[in-house]
């Protein structure tokens, strides 16, 4: 097993066709490089998954910590496939956490649904698409939920069963 770090496109494209010293290859990129790879590949390929990722804020949420995961997982790394590209936030904390949101995420575009945009009014909006897409970017698509049963049955809908996460303080909450 070798890890190879650095090059690009090009040098794996390369490393993807020496099927003489090359058993398997294991890429880490979006869907573009997944293309670009399987058009040169003549060696075994696994690709990880794509990252529609969700965080869903449950109305028991600490919102300063949930404030700080929201920056965290939509800005640090935007281009990975485990960056948050959708947030669900429950309508009893919606208001308070979402004008929070309009300046701690400065740079990020935004999408959202109609109790959003009422919110963040810099807001576009959000498409079915846009629930359903890994920008890999500083986008980020946002809904407004009722209740914990309404940001399942969104994530099982959209997801792309990646990585989810819910900021709560219920028990019960987190593990459904």
């Amino acid at each position: 097993v070798s890890l190879v770090a650095g090059g690009g496109r090009e040098e794996l494209a390369q490393l993807a066709t020496q099927s003489e010293s090359v058993d398997l290859v294991i890429p880490r990129g979006g869907e573009g490089l997944k293309e670009a790879l399987s058009a040169v590949a003549t060696v075994p390929v696994i690709y990880a998954a794509s990252g529609n990722c969700h965080v869903y804020v449950d109305v028991t949420a600490d919102l300063d910590m949930a404030e700080r995961i929201i920056v965290n997982a939509k800005m640090q790394r935007p281009s990975v496939c485990n960056a948050m590209e959708s947030l669900l936030v429950h309508s009893a904390v919606a208001s308070d956490l979402l004008t929070r949101l309009d300046g701690a995420l400065e740079g990020v575009d935004i999408v959202g649904d109609k109790r959003t945009q009422e919110v963040i009014g810099r807001a576009g909006v959000a498409t079915e698409d846009d629930y359903a897409t890994e920008f890999l970017d500083l986008l980020l698509a946002v809904a407004v939920v009722d209740s914990v049963e309404d940001a399942i049955a969104h994530i099982r809908r959209y997801s792309s069963g990646h990585s989810e996460a819910i900021v709560t303080n219920d028990y019960a909450n987190a593990t459904r």
